[in-house]
């Protein structure tokens, strides 16, 4: 082998950001060693190299993105091959003279390729000279061109507010699953209250809500379900396999629980618990990011009373769950000081309808005031 792509990290991840090199051109590595770690939508991964040899190069800084199938190392000496197409399991796999060259050799595989390939020798020293950069522009010109215009308004904006800082990792393909989310799903939401009063002081919140949701989804199994906007077609679920977003200071993560409606409560906790703390300390597997049929967010830990909770495709549902709150409610012909969770319920209206939602919160609340 001479040239060492990035491998397919699960699932289809299309990209990774490169963190930290472990290893500098001119070390000599043996099998497994870890070459680089990066970034991906869902954790931080280690790369392995699939080969004992001399590093030749090394493809990209730190802060560099990499798409799948992009160089990562050239070896020294050795066939112009690549091995590797998902880490853990490497097998031989020949490229042919035309990938060879989907890539230059000695230019970071980012997306200041593109960029650069958009915009004109003059613009580029144009946007050098400024500070300006072209990853950050949206041309005005023909076919999308970046124009000197672009360049001088970027350099503007630039000296008055400080440059701009692009989003990476985690925040950056959150805004992607937002913007795919605001461009497939035809949400609609509904709110209500569930009187929780007759809860035991140290009730495990987060559990009574997880098979709250499972109650609800065997009850009204419609939205539990997946949905392919393009075949308009919906792909039911026998398991419930709960996403649980979890906040973070990288941003948002949602690992899947699953087959949260065959499962003991302590079982769940514990599983939860695992998957919370390996998103903390950024080593949760990627398949452990993927598959949700459902998701749960309890934003209530925090803050806020209703929501529009965004739902990802292919789901078609999300519950969020507010503030607990003391507040008066109606008992009979008196008003008593009850304590009250707040519900919320976004659901995808190509996918289920709006009989579907209602009986589905009124599952959802019926659990949760057993």
């Amino acid at each position: 082998m001479k040239y060492f792509k990035l491998p397919d990290l699960g699932e289809g991840l299309p990209e990774a950001e490169i963190v930290e090199w472990h290893v500098q051109e001119g070390d000599e590595v043996a099998v497994d060693q870890i070459l680089v770690s990066v970034e991906t939508a869902k954790a931080i991964v280690e790369v392995p190299s699939p080969q004992a040899g001399v590093i030749a190069h090394l493809f990209g800084a730190a802060g560099d993105t990499i798409h799948t199938g992009e160089p990562l190392v050239e070896f020294a000496g050795g066939e112009d091959s690549d091995s590797g197409t998902v880490v853990g399991k490497l097998s031989q796999a020949k490229n042919t003279e035309s990938q060879r060259e989907d890539f230059i050799i000695g230019a970071s595989p980012s997306s200041r390729q593109a960029a650069s390939q958009n915009s004109t020798p003059a613009v580029r020293s144009l946007a050098h000279r400024l500070g300006v950069s072209l990853d950050t522009l949206r041309g005005s010109g023909p076919g999308g061109r970046i124009t000197a215009s672009d360049v001088e308004r970027a350099a503007d904006l630039d000296q008055s507010f400080g440059a701009p800082e692009p989003l990476k990792g985690v925040r950056k393909q959150m805004a992607k699953a937002m913007a795919q989310s605001h461009a497939e799903v035809v949400p609609v939401t509904l709110c209500e209250d569930a009187d929780i009063d007759h809860w035991p002081e140290g009730t495990d919140i987060t559990m009574r809500l997880v098979q709250a949701v499972a109650a609800a989804c065997a009850a009204v199994p419609d939205l539990n379900v997946w949905f392919d906007g393009q075949q308009l077609a919906r792909r039911p679920h026998h398991k419930i396999d709960l996403g649980v977003a979890v906040d973070t200071e990288q941003g948002l993560f949602v690992p899947v629980l699953r087959d949260i409606g065959n499962r003991s409560q302590e079982d769940l906790r514990d599983g939860l618990n695992r998957l919370r703390a390996d998103v903390k300390a950024r080593s949760i597997p990627p398949a452990e990011m993927q598959g949700a049929t459902i998701t749960l967010s309890n934003f209530g830990t925090l803050a806020g009373r209703y929501a529009s909770p965004v739902i990802v495709p292919p789901q078609v549902a999300i519950v969020g769950a507010g503030v607990i709150r003391r507040q008066p409610v109606a008992v009979g012909d008196d008003i008593r000081v009850h304590r009250v969770m707040p519900l919320s319920l976004t659901f995808d209206h190509r996918a289920a309808t709006g009989g579907e939602a209602a009986r589905f919160m009124q599952a959802l609340i019926q659990s949760l005031s057993e």
